[in-house]
């Protein structure tokens, strides 16, 4: 018997991945075929068609939609329609009963293909506000579930639910002394993770490196600082560790740290929150950003999870002062997330999405 068949799809950055790769295991215990559609060249492909194989993975042509001006906005509607025949071609051959959408640019052609062949669409939205690529695909959609209840008032009312974050189970199985093994740490000095995303952060990079002397007299560090940033200066010093970017080690990493400084991605940080993690953000600008990170971290801020500064606060002041208030507020912060209940398992979210199919 023919087993039936879900799609997936999402990328550009690890947190447009992130929500497909909890829902993965689900899909499969409960006898799915699961395809994702995403990029050539994307993390995605990384993350799914290299690390899963459990799923079969089809790369598209996908355009950036941009708001600023460049010569790529006259070629790109190109590659969204070559991504939309290709996508309607994966979709016919497939024949998923529904497509689940955690947004990115490459979402867009497989939303609208799936609009064409009359499949049902289900979309993920992270941030406060929904990205560029949900809104163009919110029309297309079935149902949008939404992390934060204050994006429930940018989306249509008749088709939009609040699940709340979903994380990844395996975070919650990390071993501190394994992870302490993985960075070549003791634990005797609290320990601090630096993550700058996926793609890592060139201005937390250099703060972290320009204070780094005055950091490591409280902290030995973990610092992920994405694809290309390593300082091969800095390999030999005792406390400081620094990756490119984990995927299988994270959750052991993550039990090892005592502190976390991040940017603002919304899965991220609710991942830190239900690690009970304090936390100061430093999310991207609205100059580099929509704003998105901006306004996730200061819902975080004005709930007590996190402590908050801006890269402009960031280059006017040195980072071992604020991360001085992180530990005099450290009490504070795990009290106020303590709180908190536990996110949505995966399990739960599968039921909800199929709901809709």
């Amino acid at each position: 018997m023919k087993r039936p068949v879900i799609l997936l799809t999402g990328g550009g950055t690890a947190g447009h991945v992130s929500v497909n790769e909890a829902l993965i295991p689900v899909l499969d215990e409960r006898g799915y075929e699961i395809h994702y559609i995403g990029s050539y060249e994307g993390i995605e492909k990384e993350l799914i068609g290299n690390g899963h194989s459990d799923v079969v993975y089809h790369p598209i042509q996908s355009g950036k939609f941009r708001r600023y001006f460049s010569m790529k906005n006259f070629t790109d509607p190109f590659k969204v329609g070559a991504g939309i025949i290709q996508a309607m071609s994966i979709i016919k051959k497939v024949s998923p009963e529904l497509i689940f959408s955690k947004g990115g640019f490459v979402s867009v052609p497989v939303v609208l293909a799936a609009k064409m062949l009359k499949v049902p669409v289900v979309i993920h939205e992270s941030d406060v506000t929904p990205g560029l690529a949900n809104k163009l695909a919110l029309p297309f959609s079935k149902h949008i579930f939404t992390v934060f209840e204050q994006t429930l008032n940018y989306v249509p009312s008749g088709k939009a639910t609040c699940s709340g974050p979903i994380i990844r189970p395996e975070l919650f199985n990390g071993v501190k002394q394994d992870g302490l093994r993985i960075a070549g740490m003791t634990g005797e000095k609290p320990v601090l993770i630096i993550m700058g995303g996926s793609q890592g952060s060139a201005i937390l990079n250099v703060a972290t490196r320009k204070d780094l002397n005055s950091i490591m007299k409280t902290f030995d560090v973990i610092h992920l600082c994405g694809k290309g940033n390593l300082d091969e200066e800095l390999e030999s010093i005792p406390g400081y560790t620094q990756f490119e970017y984990v995927t299988e080690g994270l959750p052991h990493l993550l039990a090892a740290a005592d502190f976390v400084v991040s940017r603002a991605g919304s899965n991220a940080i609710f991942e830190l929150l239900a690690l009970r993690k304090p936390m100061l953000l430093i999310p991207l600008t609205a100059a580099k950003s929509r704003g998105d990170q901006i306004l996730n971290a200061s819902h975080f801020k004005s709930l007590g999870f996190a402590e908050v500064i801006t890269e402009e606060e960031l280059e006017e002041h040195s980072l071992s002062l604020q991360l001085n208030k992180l530990m005099n507020n450290k009490d504070m912060l795990v009290k106020k997330m303590n709180e908190t209940t536990l996110p949505k398992t995966p399990e739960q979210m599968v039921e909800l999405i199929m709901n809709y199919k």
